[in-house]
């Protein structure tokens, strides 16, 4: 497996190592070893699908609250979706700064996501799967997001969004949020 730090401290760009032939190939995509290698989470107690029927579908950004924050491992196994994330650590030095890259189903990448980031994706084909891997259990009491247009972030989605739920778009701009608590 290849680990390339991405712009956000502690985030990771995971590709596959492809051992080729005739058949095609064959490739980790999960290794505690090399995880733990990388000072990365290597104890996952919860897997994911989310199945996306239209391009432009937008997912997120959803995150949690200390003491249930997750790291994530993403990947895209069917269609291809870009992934956000926006590093919402107070102490980190690219707090509110955001990073996006394209996953597929097609170039095997995946996305490490460490605790205190949100994350989101928009689907840039129909009938898109993400699967992810969660470092805690999901907790509706510690469930927090951040609207997908917040002016605070000014993250450039890659296509129109065409599909989103009353949820998502609901969600209150992070200036707002702090200043409630």
């Amino acid at each position: 497996m290849l680990f390339t730090e991405a712009p956000l401290k502690g985030s990771f760009i995971v590709d596959i190592e492809k051992k080729i032939d005739s058949r095609g190939f064959f490739a980790r995509f999960w290794c505690q070893n090399e995880f733990k290698a990388n000072n990365l989470v290597t104890n996952w107690v919860q897997a994911n699908v989310s199945f996306s029927k239209s391009k432009g579908t937008l997912r997120g950004l959803h995150y949690q609250n200390d003491p249930c924050a997750e790291a994530k491992l993403v990947r895209c196994t069917q269609g291809s979706f870009f992934d956000i994330i926006l590093d919402l650590r107070k102490n980190s030095c690219t707090f509110g700064e955001w990073f996006g890259v394209k996953l597929s189903a097609d170039n095997h990448r995946m996305l490490y996501v460490p605790e205190g980031m949100a994350q989101s994706l928009i689907t840039l084909v129909d009938n898109t799967e993400a699967n992810y891997l969660m470092s805690q259990f999901y907790a509706p009491r510690a469930e927090k997001g951040i609207r997908y247009d917040d002016p605070a972030f000014g993250i450039e989605w890659p296509i129109e969004i065409q599909v989103i739920s009353e949820k998502d778009a609901s969600w209150p701009n992070y200036s707002r949020r702090v200043s409630n608590l």
